[in-house]
This record gives C-alpha cells, sequence and structure tokens, in this order.
C-alpha cells in the first residue's frame, strides 16, 4: 500500500510538470469528461435519490413521533450533502469508470501501446494520466451538485408520501439547517474523490505486467484500491473541516 501511494505520488508530480510545460490539450480534457462523468450521471443520480429515500423512510416515523418532523429536511440535507452525495457519486464513478480507465491503460501496457509511445519521447503519465484527472477533478462536483439537488428532492418526496409532511415545512428546515460551507466542503471533496479515483486506477492499470488475466486482475485491484483511498481522504477531510474547526 505505501509501495502504490508512492507511485500515485510520482505520477502525480509527473503530471504536474506536464501540465506546466503546455503540453495538455484542452479538447482531451473535454473528451475525458464526457466519456468519465458525464456519461456516470444517470446511475449517479439514482443512487442519490435512492440513498435519500431510504434515509427518509428511516427516520421520518422517529420524528414524528418524537414531535420533530419539522427537521426531517435538515436531517436528510445535512447528511446527504456533507457525506452520502460526495461519496456515493464518487464510488459510483469509481465503479464504472475509474475500472475503465485502468483497464484501457493495463490493456495498452502489456500490448506494448505504451512503450511505443515513449519511442516519440511521449511522457506516457502525463499523455494518459493528466486529462483524466482533470477531467474528472472539474466534472465530479458537478455530478455531486445535481446529485444533491435530486436527493433533496427525494427525501421531501418520501416524507411527503409517509407521513404527510406538507413540502413547505421541509424545504423551511433545508434552509435553516443548510449552510454554504457545507455545500463548498462537499464540492471539494467531489474534486479530490475525482482526481484520486483516476489517479489510483491508471497507476493501477500503468503499473499491470503480463497478459489479459493480469488485466482483469488490475482492474479489480484498482476498483479495492480506489475505494480504499477515497475512504482515507474522506477521513482526512472530516477531520480537517468538521472535527477541528
Amino acid at each position: 500500500m505505501i509501495s502504490f501511494l508512492g507511485k500515485c505520488t510520482q505520477n502525480s508530480i509527473k503530471c504536474l510538470r506536464y501540465i506546466l510545460t503546455g503540453q495538455l490539450k484542452f479538447s482531451s480534457i473535454v473528451e475525458q469528461a464526457a466519456a468519465i462523468s458525464f456519461d456516470s450521471l444517470p446511475i449517479s443520480l439514482i443512487i442519490s435519490f435512492i440513498a435519500a429515500a431510504v434515509i427518509t423512510i428511516q427516520v421520518a416515523k422517529q420524528f414524528l413521533m418524537s414531535g420533530a418532523e419539522a427537521y426531517i429536511g435538515g436531517t436528510i440535507t445535512i447528511v446527504l450533502i456533507r457525506e452520502i452525495a460526495p461519496g456515493f457519486v464518487a464510488l459510483a464513478i469509481g465503479a464504472r469508470s475509474g475500472t475503465a480507465i485502468s483497464a484501457e491503460i493495463a490493456n495498452m501496457q502489456v500490448t506494448e501501446q505504451v512503450d511505443a509511445i515513449k519511442t516519440l519521447k511521449v511522457d506516457p503519465v502525463g499523455y494518459y494520466f493528466t486529462p483524466k484527472i482533470i477531467g474528472t477533478a472539474i466534472t465530479v462536483p458537478m455530478v455531486v451538485l445535481i446529485a444533491e439537488f435530486i436527493g433533496i428532492a427525494g427525501g421531501m418526496l418520501v416524507s411527503n408520501l409517509t407521513i404527510n409532511l406538507h413540502p413547505q415545512r421541509y424545504l423551511f428546515s433545508v434552509w435553516a439547517w443548510l449552510s454554504t460551507r457545507d455545500i463548498y466542503i462537499s464540492l471539494l471533496k467531489a474534486a479530490i474523490f475525482g482526481a484520486l479515483i483516476s489517479l489510483v486506477c491508471a497507476t493501477q492499470g500503468y503499473e499491470t505486467k503480463g497478459g489479459a488475466k493480469e488485466v482483469g486482475t488490475s482492474t479489480t485491484q484498482a476498483a479495492i484500491l480506489s475505494t480504499v483511498f477515497m475512504l482515507i481522504a474522506d477521513f482526512l477531510v472530516n477531520l480537517v473541516f468538521y472535527i477541528a474547526k
């Protein structure tokens, strides 16, 4: 794990060098952003809606019994924005697009396409990694922001159907509890998670050696590693912004 973290750090430095030397093309970023985040938008929104709906079902009756049903909207919003939306969206994108990144680069590695680009004196890490990392870092927060709206709407719908909570009371607690700081931190989390997923999955694919069997193994390992590193990053961000404030 520590060795792999070191390789990720080295690759991130190479990507930074690739950017500073002016070799990065804007069109490649747009292409990767569409392939990674836009194509993952439907599943991300579905997950966010269902997660908010399930949490609302779990807490609505208890809040109603204690006379605190007016706070359901605020509770769902805080949980959704601080943790569920950025975490679940990142996991969905990692499962769908992160593994695809790893498989793509692993296949290039075992078929010697990476060696071919080295003969052209082009840094394969910068060429392959940088557009993917920047594309996810920019677009994952956009997906998360949309998912937060969908999740809040899902909680409002379910609370109205289950305990007949008026949407106005739901939205009143949403605005009362929500702060711009939570939104900023949520978007920062999303950007970190997006960049981390691309970096980890691309690095895992780049380290693949062997044949087709190793490509499948590397893809599975990329999904596991990206999830582990994302959860560690989530803990550290929460530690810095929420506990140590």
